[in-house]
């Protein structure tokens, strides 16, 4: 009797097994849905971390209890390799080689954090930490340029753009800082009640390059979702009220996704139209890294982060959320190193994100 229960209860384990691992490969692949056609099953890849790690539970409880049983749990995850890896890849940390530039991408969120004090000052904490960051190329969203603080990095950085788009919440800004000259900007046109995305043409070290920095449609979430939605990750709600709120947020979300994917797409085709020259595009996707917008961007660049860079990589951490949501992508002229979200500073809502790049040698 206990020999046929044992019997049973490993095959209950193994259906849901098997149905978790189905579950992690379409949601793994689901950035190849259009929002527009799909808006709700497009944003399910929210929850790919949660699908990961239960079946990582399932290898390693397969593992102890019954190893063969674990070839499920190993195929799944050889499958999901593509996905699992663009969510958290893993990489060999190798020197910087010389002739390197520094990029970073930050939206600092109008500079509205905390300040900090220096030499008996109050400096704005984003704008300290960008002009002692040692980047040669600064993209900023939610920016702001001024007199105050284009003195306070002329120094660091003698090159200087910035576009602005009109919004309901007030003016959406787009900056380039450089260390290299900005010979040019177009922006680049598509459907949006604010955010934006532009082109800087900037000579680095003699060679042209597009600089494309941008700020997708947000989540659409108020401040009021956003602390509902950290409440339901707590568990600080009923049942019948987080069935609801659930269903309202990912509508929410979706409807989003939406409005970013022809945003995405516009992007894309003027990378394609440009693809004679280097690119280097930076920005706040406002989407997971499973997502249609980060997988129409990535045809044709290089995600740095997953080329370079080690973990998940949070660049948003509040209100219950932890997502990767800030980019920096590069075309094939360039080879990314070391790239690394910066979770020590507090200057903005954000985290910036940071890597070298190095130009190819010509073949």
């Amino acid at each position: 009797m206990l020999k046929k229960l044992k019997s049973t209860l490993l095959g209950v384990l193994m259906g849901a097994q098997i149905a978790c691992a189905l579950l992690m490969l379409l949601v793994g692949y689901s950035d190849r849905l259009n929002p527009v056609s799909h808006p709700v099953l497009s944003s399910v890849g929210l929850t790919f971390p949660v699908i990961i790690a239960l079946n990582l539970c399932f290898l390693i409880f397969w593992l102890l209890v019954r190893s063969r049983a674990a070839i499920v749990s190993i195929l799944a995850l050889i499958i999901a390799y593509v996905p699992i890896r663009t969510y958290c890849p893993i990489n060999l940390s190798g020197e910087v080689p010389e002739g390197s530039i520094r990029v970073m991408s930050y939206n600092v969120n109008s500079f509205k954090e905390k300040d900090i004090v220096k030499d008996g000052k109050e400096v704005l904490a984003a704008l300290e930490y960008i002009r002692t960051s040692g980047a040669d190329l600064v993209c900023l969203q939610e920016g702001s340029v001024n007199a105050w603080t284009t003195e306070t990095i002329t120094e660091e950085y003698p090159y200087q753009d910035s576009v602005q788009t009109k919004r309901d919440r007030g003016p959406s800004i787009l900056v380039l800082l450089s260390k290299f000259p900005i010979v040019g900007k177009e922006p680049i046109p598509y459907p949006s009640n604010g955010n934006s995305s532009c082109a800087f043409r900037v000579n680095i070290n003699g060679t042209e390059t597009l600089v494309i920095n941008n700020h997708f449609e947000t989540s659409g979430l108020s401040a009021t979702d956003r602390d509902e939605f950290h409440n339901i990750v707590k568990g600080k709600v009923q049942r019948d009220t987080m069935r609801t709120e659930s269903k309202r947020i990912l509508q929410v979300l979706s409807e989003s996704a939406s409005r970013r994917a022809p945003q995405a797409e516009a992007v894309q085709r003027y990378i394609e139209e440009h693809s004679d020259m280097p690119i280097i595009l930076c920005g706040d996707f406002n989407d997971n890294p499973i997502s249609y917008t980060h997988h129409v961007l990535t045809k044709d660049l290089t995600d740095c982060f997953v080329a370079s860079g080690n973990g998940p990589g949070w660049s948003f951490t509040h209100y219950g959320m932890r997502v990767r949501i800030d980019n920096i992508l590069c075309s094939d002229d360039w080879e990314p190193y070391g790239c690394l979200v910066d979770n020590k500073t507090d200057g903005s809502d954000h985290f910036p994100v940071i890597t070298w790049l190095k130009m190819k040698e010509k073949r």
